[in-house]
């Protein structure tokens, strides 16, 4: 087969950036917080080519989007000169289907009302190939993963052992397939992903008073910086903080500095994803290429969050500057 160029992706950058005008930006949300009702911020989605949800109740919301989404990542599919880049956004809902799976397993209750039906298999495929040990209709590492984790759940009892073996392997696998895909700029999301996770990890393994031992299970290997380092830089926010000077993380990293010590989880965990959205969003100086579609398939990824955030909060009656504060940037 022929190497991928640049060039092959031109016809898909260009209808890509054409539907960006469309997208959700900071003066349509901050539209959607001011409205006076939650049905007139609802309609204002129309004009992003949302169907009507103004008369939806939350679960009817969520069945919008996840159909929305799983429009965007068929259409991809079909267009792209490299199909699998689209796995580095979908993958994410198959180990939480296979989170959902085991952790309900072996709690012996029912959770396939938590299915997501956007990732490349089905909660239900999960289901049956642990029920009938036979994986082959998995894809290899989310096979692996799923017997492995299943395992730990039943001679540890632990649930928080199988989540650990779980996003390990999802990360993995996330960067086999950018390796594929043979893009710098997705393995560097796929590293800046990594860091962003471990990050959590150890502010919150502080916070809770853990060891150091829970922390190196929880620390995913792979990122710029070593779940060694990090695991040494724990003790001190200081120290934490200095580990990402002048990176993209740099101001997350100085917020969980602040958060170990007692400070507010929620601008730190903002913060994280903020770090991806301005990695994301260095592509639109790219003209063409596979850094284009990736940055359109994690703005989708945004503003669905974003849409899902104001419009449940509108119908809880959440004051807007409380949905305000809580929003992640948003690149469009």
């Amino acid at each position: 087969m022929s190497k991928i160029k640049d060039r092959d992706y031109l016809a898909l950058t260009a209808m890509l950036r054409a539907r960006e005008a469309k997208m959700l930006d900071r003066d349509k949300m901050d539209r959607m917080l001011s409205a006076s009702s939650y049905a007139d911020a609802a309609k204002l989605l129309t004009d992003c080519g949302y169907e009507d949800m103004s008369a939806m109740d939350a679960k009817g919301v969520d069945e919008v989007l996840s159909a929305h989404r799983a429009a965007v990542y068929d259409e991809i599919v079909r267009m792209s000169p490299q199909p699998e880049l689209v796995d580095v956004f979908r993958l994410k809902y198959d180990y939480h289907n296979a989170k959902v799976v085991v952790k309900a397993k072996g709690m012996a209750v029912d959770g396939e009302h938590l299915f997501s039906g956007v990732g490349r298999v089905s909660g239900e495929a999960i289901i049956h190939a642990i029920e009938e040990d036979a994986y082959s209709a998995l894809p290899p590492v989310l096979a692996a993963a799923v017997q492995e984790a299943t395992a730990a759940l039943a001679k540890t009892g632990n649930p928080q052992q199988a989540e650990f073996i779980l996003d390990e392997a999802y990360f993995k696998e996330l960067g086999e397939i950018a390796g594929r895909v043979g893009s710098a700029y997705l393995t560097g999301y796929v590293k800046l992903q990594i860091d962003a996770a471990n990050l959590r990890a150890v502010v919150r393994t502080v916070r809770m008073n853990r060891g150091v031992d829970f922390m190196m299970q929880a620390l995913i290997p792979g990122g710029n910086v070593s779940p060694e380092l990090l695991a040494q830089a724990a003790g001190s926010g200081d120290s934490l903080a200095a580990l990402f000077t002048a990176t993209t993380l740099q101001e997350a990293a100085a917020l969980g500095a602040e958060a170990v010590k007692g400070g507010s989880m929620t601008k730190f965990e903002l913060a994280c994803d903020n770090a991806l959205t301005a990695y994301l969003a260095s592509a639109k100086l790219v003209s063409f290429g596979n850094e284009p579609v990736a940055e359109y398939l994690g703005m989708v990824e945004t503003e669905i969050t974003a849409i899902r955030m104001i419009l449940s909060g509108r119908l809880a009656g959440i004051e807007p500057s409380v949905i305000r504060e809580r929003l992640r940037d948003i690149n469009a």
